[in-house]
Parts: structure tokens; sequence; C-alpha cells
């Protein structure tokens, strides 16, 4: 039993500030798969979502503990459960120890496989050598490359909205599209992406357009499901395993580390990529598994319709009205998730 499978029905009430000023509130704090997820104790609406790679103790070995979700972050949570802490700080231990140091991502790769380079000759072809690769990495150290990927990408979009109304309403938004397991972390940028791309790590990044020219938020949160349907058609560490290119990958698979420079240019790359084709029959499965019409986004991606006129016409929705994904004050605050 990994120390996450152990304390995931674990929660505790904490004291979150979204920003230095701002007053503590009240939240439940558990576990998700990878991330901290901090919702509103009353109404269980998701306020934030913290990764677990990332989150740090400020101030180790006094009462209650303060985390926060970066080095740089603005957000903290105090919490003075003494269970809760002793979990967060297993659970962060093992997410830690589970990133690859030199040598660790190796043990795991096959047990016949030794520390000689010629145990590794079988993965030598580029193509072998990036899936099998890509299918050894930890979830925690694909959250760091998901992370540089981002960054990458943001040099050519600028940086992702952040207004903290707007930001707990997107998180809601992809906790009731997604459910509140594996939820994806969702990203809007004001310019760059035509609808939507996703990164390892469960990123997604959605273009602000979804919101601007939308009339509510079903076309945002359609592009979202979208792009959680690609990533199950191929996992996205292999293009950037490719665009890192053999000599980084085998580093990698050896030694557990990429360079972030390696990383470097993935941005273009990414954002030259034509979305691929998802089939309209599992797609609209997937709409109707997650209560959302599909007629929105179809018009997100294609205008004119004449493209995407399956997803129009047999919209499980059609002609109903399904229960709003978010609160009209949410789709407020999403309106202006990129007015600051």
């Amino acid at each position: 039993m990994t120390a996450l499978k152990q304390y995931e029905r674990l929660e505790s009430i904490g004291l979150w500030r979204d920003d230095p000023e701002a007053q503590r509130r009240e939240v439940l704090v558990r576990f998700g798969e990878a991330t901290l997820v901090l919702s509103d104790p009353r109404s269980e609406v998701a306020l934030s979502h913290w990764s677990l790679p990332a989150v740090e103790r400020r101030n180790p070995g006094v009462l209650p503990a303060l985390y926060a979700p970066g080095d740089d972050a603005l957000e903290t949570l105090e919490i003075d459960d003494t269970d809760m802490i002793q979990a967060l700080e297993k659970v962060r231990g093992a997410v830690v120890a589970a990133i690859p140091r030199p040598g660790r991502l190796r043990g795991v790769v096959l047990g016949g496989l030794t520390l000689a380079v010629m145990g590794l000759a079988v993965f030598w072809m580029p193509d072998a050598l990036t899936a099998h690769t890509a299918s050894v990495v930890p979830a925690s150290q694909r959250a760091e490359l998901g992370q540089l990927a981002l960054d990458d990408v943001i040099r050519l979009t600028g940086a992702p909205c952040d207004n903290q109304l707007g930001l707990r309403a997107l998180a809601n938004l992809s906790e009731r599209v997604f459910g509140p397991v594996d939820t994806p972390i969702l990203y809007v940028v004001r310019d760059g992406v035509a609808t939507g791309l996703h990164l390892p790590g469960d990123v997604i990044v959605l273009s602000n357009a979804l919101i601007a020219t939308a009339n509510g938020p079903e076309a945002l949160a359609g592009a979202a499901l979208a792009e959680g349907e690609r990533r199950k058609l191929q996992d996205p560490m292999l293009p950037l395993l490719t665009h890192a290119g053999l000599r980084a990958t085998f580093h990698l698979l050896t030694t557990g580390e990429l360079s972030p420079a390696a990383v470097t240019g993935y941005g273009e790359t990414v954002l030259r990529v034509v979305p691929a084709a998802l089939s309209t029959e599992p797609l609209l499965a997937a709409f109707k598994a997650a209560q959302l019409p599909s007629t929105a986004y179809a018009y997100a991606v294609d205008p004119t319709g004449e493209t995407t006129l399956p997803l129009i016409e047999a919209d499980p929705f059609r002609g109903l009205s399904p229960t709003p994904l978010i609160p009209d004050g949410e789709w407020v605050a999403l309106q202006g998730l990129c007015s600051g």
C-alpha cells in the first residue's frame, strides 16, 4: 500500500489564504491522485488544486503547520490536525522519493536490466526507447516535466490568466467535468492556442476565446473534455521526449533526470501540432458521461458547424436543459479570469 493509498480517505479542516492580504478561510483538505484538493466544507466546491510534488512546508517543526503550493506561491494553508500533518508529510515524502534520482529510475525498468549499458541495447531503437522511458516515468516526475513544458509554452502565449476568483471557478469546472479523482489542472491563456492542448502531468491549456466569445462555460468545458480524450490516444510524454531527443531520453531513463534545456523550444512544437482527430461516437459518449452538451464545443471548433455537424446533430442534450455546469456567479468569475 502506498502512502497515498493509505491516506486517500483522510480529510481535515485547514485555514487557507489565496493571497497574503486575504482573510483566512476555512477549507476541507483532502488528497487527490497527485494533488492536494482544497474545498469549501459546506458545498464541497473545489477552491484550489495543489500539485503534491510542489507542496512545501514553510515552518518545519512549528504548529500550526504552514504549507504553500510552491516557492513563489501566494497561497498558504494552515493545518493543526496532527494526523493530517503526519499524513501530508508522509505523502510528500513518498512523492519526493518517487522522483528518480541517479540510478532510481533505472531500478524500476525491468528486473533483468543491470547497470551495464549493454542491458539497455534492446531499447536503442528510438521509438522503443522513447515509449519505454515514457512508460516508467512516475506521476510525480510527469508533473514536474509538465510544468517545464508549460513554462516553455507560455514564452509564446503569455502567462496563464490568474484572477483568483476565476481560478477558483476554473478548478471547480475541471472537477465538474472530470470528477474529483484524476482532475487535471486547467490553465487559460489569452493568445496562441486555438482551442486547447494537453501536456504531461494532467495539464490542459485552453484559449480565453472559449470564454470571451461564449454565452456560458459549455465551450470551455467541452474543449477541456476533448483534450482529456486526446491524452488517452497518446501518452503526452511521447511527443515531449521525441522533442528532447534520443540522448536526453536515454539520460532520463538511466539517471532519472531530464535537463530543462532539453525542453527548450517545445512550445513552438506543440503549438504547431494539429490536434489529433477524435472519433465522433467515443467523444459523444464522453460528453454524455460528463452530462455536457457538445454543440457549444462544436461551434467553437468550427463556427460554421460544417466539419463538426455530427457533434451538433447527435448532441446528447440537444433540445434539453441540462443542469448548469457551474453557478452563474462562477461563470461571471470565469469571464473575469483574464481581466487581471
